[in-house]
């Protein structure tokens, strides 16, 4: 069928052909140029001070310091300013740059919603009965597992569904298999001293936790999700049963034979912990994991990194709900610019916004495009 675009034009907007040209229209169109050539001019300058050599060996730690200062006490209502984000970036990446990065298993239950949101919103391409494999990558404590085990069998309970979950610590792979939690935090109870299984679950459930692992989730998801033990809770079994759990590393090239291909792959908020060089090779690596016409979920990762690899392997960004996702994690975005995982302001003025800002993208269908 072939498709018509319509090309008429918004109410009030008049055609290039018949706008009329004046002084005034054409000083306001040289001032924008000035004012856009002065932005690009101030980012390119933060740009080229963050990449110097010399000045991170012999200005940096001083530099850095008194611009954290002045970063936390500029008025919130700044925020929002082209210059001052661009100041932003270079002290982010400045960070970046110097920190060491060191893998961590904080998390949440519900984590980002408008990612679940979207993984919903998939399933309806898949017909009723189908089978549908998912694999969940440096799957942590197991949260961000059975959350999305939780959100498609409430969907989608006529699919049948293959779940995979890999992490490359042994200790904490076994712990998100139990799939047992605590709400007593083991500095406030003792249990950590007692070397009681309670305090193995509340050490573990604790573990890299800034504050609760269940701050996101609701009283009516407790309910749904949990079986209640005491001071502990246990994910209900509809919601374990299927999960195979695998010790691995994500960037093993042998990562297809042992996982095979998949519909979804979740990659998230690991690739970050990880230098540029690696993350990228990394990232490559797990995509392979995608059946042709798959989807991939991967945010958490320095956003060079990933519009690099997007750009290079041709992979399609999901606009939809693009900007919740990129805003749905409060943590991240809070962290930016003094931490090097914070994630930096959804700008849709960039012109690569859509690769850039994506955490969803489907890989290219071989079939369809040699079809085209």
């Amino acid at each position: 069928m072939t498709r018509v675009l319509n090309h008429r034009k918004p109410l009030g907007c008049a055609t290039r052909e018949h706008q009329a040209i004046t002084p005034s229209s054409l000083k306001r169109e040289e001032a924008l140029v000035f004012v856009l050539r002065f932005r690009d001019m101030f980012q390119n300058a933060f740009a080229r001070m963050s990449r110097s050599r010399f000045w991170r060996k012999y200005m940096g730690r001083p530099y850095i310091l008194t611009n954290i200062w002045i970063w936390k006490h500029l008025p919130a209502s700044v925020g929002s300013w082209r210059p001052v984000r661009a100041y932003g970036a270079h002290l982010h990446s400045l960070n970046q740059l110097r920190a060491a990065r060191n893998q961590s298993v904080g998390t949440f239950f519900f984590r980002n919603r408008p990612e679940l949101e979207l993984l919903t919103r998939l399933l309806d391409q898949k017909a009723r009965g189908s089978s549908l494999g998912v694999a969940v990558l440096g799957c942590s404590k197991g949260t961000e597992v059975y959350c999305i085990s939780y959100t498609i069998r409430s969907a989608r309970p006529d699919l049948k569904v293959s779940l995979r979950a890999l992490d490359i610590s042994k200790e904490i792979l076994e712990f998100a298999e139990a799939g047992v939690y605590t709400h007593r935090n083991p500095d406030v109870s003792g249990a950590s001293a007692t070397g009681s299984q309670f305090g193995d679950v509340a050490m573990s459930t604790f573990r890299d936790q800034p504050s609760s692992i269940f701050e996101r989730t609701s009283a009516a998801e407790m309910e749904a999700l949990f079986d209640r033990e005491g001071d502990e809770v246990r994910v209900k079994p509809q919601f374990r049963e299927g999960i195979i759990w695998r010790l691995g590393d994500a960037g093993d090239p042998g990562l297809v034979g042992t996982l095979g291909l998949q519909d979804i792959v979740v990659a998230n908020r690991f690739l970050c912990h990880m230098y540029p060089r690696q993350a990228e090779g990394c990232l490559r690596n797990l995509a392979r994991l995608v059946k042709p016409g798959g989807y991939l979920f991967v945010s958490g990762v320095d956003l060079d990194v990933r519009s690099k690899v997007a750009r290079e392997l041709g992979w399609r960004p999901v606009t939809e709900l693009i900007s919740e996702i990129h805003e749905g994690d409060p943590s991240l975005r809070r962290d930016w610019p003094l931490q090097y995982w914070g994630l930096e302001p959804f700008d849709q003025g960039r012109i690569d916004w859509k690769m850039r800002y994506a955490s969803v993208f489907q890989m290219a269908d071989l079939e369809r495009s040699e079809a085209k």
